[in-house]
């Protein structure tokens, strides 16, 4: 049994503040350590149920956060950006299940540092018409690769969310939302213990089958028009608004790596603060 931890951090046990989530901050240290504990805390669970590897994808911004060095050796570690797949780098490679742990929920939304892929300019994203945060949409790149998502941690919000797109997933609440930037948080020990005891179960709803790939339309909406014009150069990319673009793409993976291209654009295209 082959299982993938895509781990982000601003669903991690404790965080709850942006200083907690940008590197080079005192906050952000102290978060770290709380994100590697909910990540050891799942692969705990999956070894203890028989995975014969593990892959944790760290998945959080520079996507190079977690130290190797203290990672649970049962483990391996997906390290570094420009990865095609992003978030979900490897789940089209044989793996059995993906466990989401640290998630958060999408723009525009309640839920503890909300946000999809920016923490600013992306305020509402839609698959199909569809309202999806980057869990949402990452479970349905999984779901074509025929991998089912086993295991969500993050809010309370996030996590009864994520019954809309894995519904059969075991969840484990981290902290109760309060505000984008508050937040009622359990203590590290006993996050832990739910999480491995929830990855020993999640783990015996490994191996789904293969689904067919579907063609799906994106839409992304973003905070000024100019952002949408800038983004409308990507070929294939189309203004629908003054402040919405649009794609096509013929399966679930290609329109997340055309997504990435779609912010990455966004986020180099965004002027300065002045006030």
């Amino acid at each position: 049994m082959r299982i993938l931890v895509s781990a982000d951090m601003e669903g991690a046990t404790g965080t709850v503040l942006p200083d907690d989530v940008i590197a080079g901050t005192d906050r952000y240290e102290r978060a770290l350590r709380l994100m590697l504990g909910d990540v050891n805390a799942a692969v705990a669970g999956f070894a203890a149920a028989g995975a014969d590897e593990i892959v944790v994808n760290d998945s959080h911004c520079s996507m190079a956060n977690l130290p190797l060095a203290e990672l649970d050796p049962r483990a391996e570690l997906v390290i570094g950006r420009h990865k095609p797949l992003g978030m979900m780098e490897l789940i089209d490679t044989g793996v059995d299940a993906v466990a989401m742990v640290g998630y958060h929920m999408g723009a525009g939304r309640p839920g503890v540092l909300a946000h999809t892929c920016l923490s600013h300019t992306t305020l509402d994203v839609r698959v199909d018409g569809r309202q999806v945060d980057e869990g949402g949409f990452n479970a349905l790149v999984a779901a074509e690769a025929g991998v089912p998502v086993v295991l969500v941690t993050g809010d309370d919000v996030l996590c009864a969310a994520s019954r809309q797109w894995a519904p059969r997933a075991r969840t484990v609440t981290v902290k109760r939302a309060l505000s984008r930037h508050s937040a009622i948080c359990r203590p590290p020990a006993a996050t832990a213990a739910d999480i491995t005891a929830a990855a020993r179960q999640a783990a015996a709803l490994a191996g789904a089958g293969p689904a067919a790939p579907a063609p799906h339309t994106v839409e992304v909406d973003v905070d000024y028009p100019y952002l949408a014009v800038r983004a409308s150069s990507i070929p294939g990319v189309r203004a629908i608004a003054e402040r919405t673009v649009a794609f096509d793409a013929p399966d679930a993976a290609s329109a997340l790596r055309t997504f990435g291209i779609v912010v990455g654009v966004l986020s180099s295209g965004r002027e300065r603060d002045w006030t």
